[in-house]
């Protein structure tokens, strides 16, 4: 494959360690936030964004969160990444 091949993105889902899950609150509803959206940008950074469910329940919004600036969040987001990278180096092709 040629190196000039555009993905244009690459995404994971990881859930959060519930010693590391939080709360926010957005237009008036509390949720707890329990998984992590990874995104690998053109530059080579990471972006995320964190998302949960309301605490009195239901369905509620899919709403996106900043993701708070914690030492052990930031850890849990790299160590993702890098295990991501190796499940996709180690893929097995369509099945």
């Amino acid at each position: 494959m040629s190196s000039d091949l555009e993905v244009s993105a690459l995404a994971i889902n990881v859930v959060i360690p519930e010693e590391l899950r939080w709360t926010d609150t957005r237009r008036g509803e509390t949720f707890r936030l329990t998984t992590l959206n990874v995104r690998l940008l053109p530059d080579g950074h990471l972006a995320v964004k964190a998302y949960g469910r309301p605490v009195a329940g239901g369905r509620g919004a899919y709403v996106s969160f900043p993701v708070p600036d914690k030492p052990e969040l930031a850890a849990l987001v790299s160590q993702a990444a890098g295990r991501a990278g190796e499940l996709w180096a180690a893929h097995r092709g369509l099945g």
